[in-house]
């Protein structure tokens, strides 16, 4: 199985974009890209600006190559209205559009529905299901919490499982909620790529006892399976503090790799949106 992720917060956007491809079947999980509008009271630098265009333009390319499309949930991080048009010809597997989600979401689910079925071969609701390409099984969890609670949301997780076993975690912010974290353990994958918390909102969205089940939760990950990649990232790439917070996972258990996806690619971390403020001190245009 080859997991490549494409277009991440370490590597200088807001995304979660990953290819996965086995010999059955080439998936693209999450193909949505985006920056924050404002961050330190200061909008995107050009570099950031540069480096959205630059991830889209992979995310596409991946997407072309790809066999079927996944979309977690329907923030614009990580699916785009826009170029329907890259579905052309996919099989479109959806978080449902109808249950188990926000106002918000339910609204833009219904606009991205129709935008797609012109283009998408097949729009396939996958919420707690199982589907089999050959050898490869593709099992979607039950819809699980966008962090804390419903406010943001649902998602849905994904694992696959070829000659090795692997979990997508989208949006779970942690985990910070024990479903999330049990349908990780119960699938004993081999490497995750997941959400971490979103410690950059510590003291106005989220508390210390929050963050604090949410490392907790990635300790009894790594405690109840026998992980080789944890690879960790997204909103926990949006502090600069953010290796203070997991310093210590790798040690809990030897032969585990605790990163987030510019270590795990073997490039440099890039957190532009943690760096805004610095971009514009340096550079201010």
């Amino acid at each position: 199985m080859k997991v490549l992720p494409v277009a991440f917060d370490s590597l200088g956007v807001r995304s979660m974009a990953t290819y996965v491809e086995t010999k059955d079947v080439r998936i693209f999980i999450d193909p949505g890209v985006s920056i924050s509008p404002d961050r330190y009271s200061l909008p995107p630098h050009r570099i950031e600006l540069d480096r959205h265009r630059e991830m889209w333009q992979a995310i596409k390319h991946w997407v072309r190559v790809s066999d079927i499309v996944i979309v977690t949930h329907y923030h614009y991080d990580h699916h785009n209205p826009d170029e329907p048009e890259i579905y052309d010809k996919k099989d479109v597997f959806l978080k449902h559009p109808r249950e188990f989600i926000n106002q918000s979401q339910k609204e833009r689910a219904a606009t991205f529905m129709s935008l797609i079925e012109p283009f998408a071969n097949s729009i396939i609701i996958a919420d707690d299901s199982t589907f089999d390409f050959g050898t490869t099984r593709v099992i979607f969890s039950p819809p699980v919490f966008h962090g804390l609670s419903p406010r943001l949301g649902y998602v849905v997780q994904i694992f696959i499982e070829e000659d090795e076993r692997f979990i997508f975690t989208s949006d779970v912010q942690g985990p910070l909620n024990n479903d999330a974290a049990d349908f990780i353990i119960d699938k004993a994958p081999h490497s995750v790529i997941i959400d971490g918390p979103a410690t950059y909102l510590l003291g106005s969205y989220y508390k210390k006892h929050d963050i604090d089940v949410s490392l907790e939760n990635l300790r009894k990950i790594i405690d109840k399976t026998k992980l080789n990649n944890l690879v960790i990232d997204h909103h926990l790439l949006r502090d600069l503090n953010w290796a203070e917070y997991i310093r210590d996972l790798d040690k809990l258990r030897d032969k585990i790799v605790v990163c987030p996806v510019s270590g795990y690619l073997g490039r440099p971390e890039d957190i532009l949106e943690a760096r805004r403020k610095e971009m514009y001190d340096g550079c201010p245009y």
